[in-house]
């Protein structure tokens, strides 16, 4: 029931929603020596988070001594990304691996910053880079 000055909600604005996840890139991944390498493109947030999840989970707890994430293809990227990185980066490190991401975006590499991830995530400006000594 509506109170007084309160309006409806007509949830049929929302019906666009549902196909959303039809409309997500999937991931790039490949492998180079002894790491895998995962593009992930378009938007990082929210609603990706649970298609990237179970993907970046097994990477991260399988036999890659590094995964590297590279960034430089997505549009967007929020707090969700942040914590997916980090998820996968704890994982890895669990079984003596670890995680790099390529990133160029300024206010991807501040958020990184700012969540206090910088160490964690060793951000690269290239793949070449992020894998380091793996190669």
């Amino acid at each position: 029931m509506l109170r007084s000055g309160q309006q409806g909600c007509d949830l049929g604005a929302f019906d666009d929603l549902t196909d959303v996840g039809d409309e997500i890139p999937m991931p790039r991944v490949r492998t180079v020596t002894d790491c895998v390498v995962v593009e992930l493109l378009g938007e990082v947030d929210i609603l990706t988070f649970h298609r990237l999840a179970p993907l970046l989970d097994s990477l991260a707890s399988g036999p890659y001594r590094t995964v590297v994430v590279d960034l430089t293809g997505t549009t967007f990227f929020d707090c969700s990304g942040l914590r997916l990185l980090e998820r996968a980066a704890r994982r890895a490190r669990q079984r003596d691996g670890r995680v790099a991401v390529v990133c160029r975006h300024r206010l991807t590499l501040r958020l990184i910053e700012l969540g206090g991830l910088t160490g964690l995530l060793a951000p690269a400006e290239t793949v070449e880079e992020a894998m380091g000594d793996d190669r």
